[in-house]
């Protein structure tokens, strides 16, 4: 039985972003405003947000069972 190899991942960041980020979570929200996907998600959440059709963080709560 062969033991799998892992798969390296490299993740490319300006270095000016590298040399500005404070913390880890920097470098993750500058890699989250670069996916599309994420911006697309972002865009319709604060249309539904503006519409009255979001929901508020104790419904939230209990319907994830969160205390």
């Amino acid at each position: 039985m062969s033991i799998a190899k892992k798969k390296k991942e490299i993740v490319s960041f300006p270095l000016s972003v590298f040399e500005t980020a404070d913390t880890k979570e920097d470098l993750e929200d500058w890699l989250l405003a670069q996916n599309p996907e994420f911006i697309k998600k972002m865009r319709k959440a604060r249309k539904d947000d503006l519409r009255g059709m979001g929901k508020d963080w104790e419904t939230l709560k209990k319907e994830l069972c969160l205390k």
